[in-house]
């Protein structure tokens, strides 16, 4: 974005691994802008364990299939050119003398068995592997959650319907998975701002390498919010500094914040201090992306 302002803002929250507050960072970070009256929406693309809900208690209005498109040959029509099986990457389709099979959980629903079929032998029928819902919290907050079905393995079309409601008209804010591999560089493109939630330990701190290294390579600034802090951890402090990685905020290590989070509320739930601290870290953000745009 050449010129940035809040609406239309568009904000992943990931972390290096699982465990460390993400959820509890995004969840609380929407809750405080849709306090503040900003129209503000929460995608929640930890499509493979989402729970977002549980801290924001949506009301869901509607529920939609996703589905990707996979091969069924018709054999009259099949002339056993083995073409099919010769384009297909991930092995979905075996053509094994006169029989052509096929394993539906293997296929991306890239389409080229069906491209470079000669005869028209083969069919893309849909096939369902998660779905999207979607609602507003009772503060006003769109609210959409992406769910991968058991079973399925490729996350991607999941969390891209979720992306589909992104709004120019609104801050945007992505819970992204957990770790560094293809479903949290998914969720996490495009934005135009990450947050990093680590824990001060020395795991924590690998990951956290991890992650910013991965948006670096992506080209979307990042800053980190360190969860969980007792202080006391020069190592993290260090290569926060010598990285010049700016630390959005420090979440403390306090009872009363872990006592709320089990009641399924957010850091407001905790103490209405943390909205003002909520939206300070937005206002950071901000500026921070106008500073260093996301390519």
């Amino acid at each position: 974005m050449s010129t940035q302002s809040a609406h239309g803002i568009n904000v992943s929250v990931a972390a290096g691994k699982g465990g460390t507050g993400k959820t509890l960072i995004s969840c609380s970070l929407a809750r405080a802008l849709a306090l503040e009256g900003e129209a503000v929406q929460i995608l929640d693309c930890d499509v493979e364990e989402p729970n977002a809900d549980l801290l924001l208690h949506p009301e869901i209005e509607g529920t939609s299939e996703v589905t990707i498109p996979v091969p069924e040959v018709d054999l009259e029509k099949c002339i056993h050119c083995k073409q099919c099986a010769h384009v297909c990457e991930v092995s979905a389709i075996a053509a094994i003398g006169n029989a052509v099979l096929t394993f539906h959980d293997l296929c991306s629903g890239c389409g080229a068995c069906a491209y470079v079929c000669p005869t028209g032998a083969i069919a893309e029928v849909p096939m369902r592997i998660g779905d999207v819902s979607w609602g507003r919290t009772p503060e006003g907050a769109e609210f959409r959650l992406g769910r991968l079905d058991v079973g399925h393995q490729r996350s991607g079309p999941v969390t891209r319907e979720v992306k589909r409601a992104i709004s120019e008209d609104a801050i945007t804010i992505i819970d992204a998975p957990p770790g560094t591999a293809c479903p949290m560089q998914e969720a996490v493109d495009d934005s135009d701002f990450c947050m990093l939630v680590t824990e001060p330990t020395p795991f924590g701190l690998v990951n956290l390498r991890e992650a910013v290294e991965t948006c670096r390579r992506m080209e979307i600034p990042c800053g980190v919010v360190v969860n969980r802090d007792r202080g006391g951890y020069p190592e993290m402090d260090d290569y926060l500094d010598d990285e010049a990685i700016p630390v959005l905020l420090r979440v403390p290590e306090r009872r009363e914040i872990a006592e709320a989070y089990s009641r399924g509320e957010t850091l407001i739930g905790a103490d209405d201090e943390w909205r003002q601290e909520l939206l300070d870290v937005h206002r950071q953000i901000v500026e921070l992306a106008v500073a260093e745009p996301a390519h």
